[in-house]
């Protein structure tokens, strides 16, 4: 949350606005370096995957692709909070906001959700919003099939969350 939100609070926004980069740029750059944090993250639960095959003996190919699963979705998460976080000057309200939307995005493929929309919506509104969620994705990343309609779904939600950023970034130079 406090990709932006710190930069606009602090004032430090004017200085990365003068340097010799674009908005596309610093946006990407930012973006990058806090996925790059998130990985890093968990690659540091690695000891786990190793005391479980210790202990037993796990489908490996299904962590691995519970693991770039994990990845991809938390790059989409991460990808909407930095452009909320660029919206706002406090951090905390960004938090607020990321977490809503979110759990939109969540739970958009839940059968509780689904079932609300079958009663009054046609079949192929209710196939879409099922096929927002970022639940639907993943469950189906984790059970070891890493289809490339599932990878496709996570960068272009990312493409277009970090536009979406760069956009308000730019509107935002003004202020």
């Amino acid at each position: 949350m406090r990709l932006w939100a710190e930069e606009r609070k602090s004032g430090s926004i004017e200085l990365l606005m003068t340097l010799p980069i674009s908005v596309g740029q610093s946006v990407t750059g930012k973006y990058l370096a806090a996925w790059v944090f998130i990985g890093l993250a968990l690659v540091l639960t690695f000891p786990i995957w190793i005391t479980v095959n210790y202990l037993g003996d796990p489908d490996n190919g299904v962590i691995f692709a519970a693991y770039i699963g994990s990845f991809l979705m938390a790059g989409g998460f991460l990808a909407i909070g930095a452009c909320i976080s660029a919206m706002t000057k406090n951090q905390v309200i960004a938090f607020i906001i990321t977490v809503v939307i979110c759990f939109i995005f969540l739970l958009a493929g839940s059968p509780l959700v689904l079932n609300f929309f079958k009663a009054w919506m046609p079949q192929s509104i209710v196939d879409a919003i099922s096929s927002l969620s970022f639940l639907t994705h993943y469950i189906s990343i984790s059970k070891g099939v890493i289809d490339l309609r599932d990878v496709i779904y996570y960068f272009t939600l990312i493409g277009f969350w970090l536009y979406a950023n760069a956009l308000v970034v730019d509107m935002k130079k003004a202020d």
